[in-house]
């Protein structure tokens, strides 16, 4: 059995996995991570390999305590994925963009594909049908968003994520919520359409903590999994194995 566990910007999420197969999914703050991964390696007492994929400075000391009696892989851009990273600055594409690269490589083979990551941020991976990593984009998600419009300004109120009502908002809190939801699938969508004026067909992969929450406002046809990095995560670890 594989741990994978993904530390992201600000939640840690984690899956247990037999081979291919995700058994349960987890997430905890960075705060509880040493108690929850003792946890989980205490219920699943068969799991062998601990996976690591880290997009902030957390110290591989919290980990240290687990090293006698399980191997752990922190994955580096040193480690082997099944594109070619066409990147202009490969060293500073993030980690949890290259996995969720090579999951969609491994799973969507000899096809154009667009890799969509709704979190704390929204980044936008391409990879094409002969397994080149072409790049992406990077802009605020929906909480930067609303944090944004809060902190950066006099008197506009901080907003919890919500539907809009409309899109002409009547009222301050109609118009920032109709501002940041529909302005990011507005965001999206014109991506998306840009795109295949240079690219016939790909599909869509959007996953992420808010990609539920999107999915029911896109208009395109999209393959939506909140848990796509964690498995493109178990995937590229066992990509490593046969190819080490």
């Amino acid at each position: 059995m594989i741990l994978a566990v993904d530390v992201g910007n600000t939640r840690i999420k984690a899956a247990v996995f037999e081979e291919s197969t995700l058994l349960e999914s987890f997430v905890f703050l960075k705060t509880e991570l040493e108690k929850s991964i003792h946890n989980i390696l205490n219920k699943h007492k068969k799991i062998t390999q601990l996976v690591v994929s880290s997009v902030s400075e957390v110290e591989k000391q919290a980990f240290s305590n687990f090293e006698d009696s399980i191997n752990i892989h922190f994955v580096s851009h040193k480690d082997a994925f099944p594109f070619v990273n066409g990147y202009e600055t490969p060293q500073t594409l993030g980690i949890d963009r290259m996995v969720l690269a090579a999951g969609a490589t491994l799973k969507y083979p000899n096809q154009n594909r667009l890799v969509i990551d709704a979190g704390t941020c929204i980044t936008y991976d391409f990879i094409d049908e002969t397994d080149n990593y072409i790049g992406g984009a990077i802009s605020p998600g929906l909480l930067l968003r609303y944090e944004s419009l809060h902190h950066f300004t006099a008197k506009l109120p901080l907003m919890t994520l919500d539907n809009p009502k409309r899109l002409i908002g009547k009222s301050t809190s109609e118009s920032i919520h109709s501002g940041v939801v529909n302005g990011l699938v507005f965001e999206i969508e014109g991506y998306i359409e840009e795109l295949r004026s240079q690219y016939s067909k790909f599909i869509i992969i959007l996953t992420g903590g808010d990609s539920v929450f999107l999915a029911k406002r896109l208009k395109n046809t999209i393959f939506a999994n909140s848990n796509f990095l964690l498995e493109s995560l178990n995937q590229t670890f066992q990509y490593k194995i046969k190819n080490d």
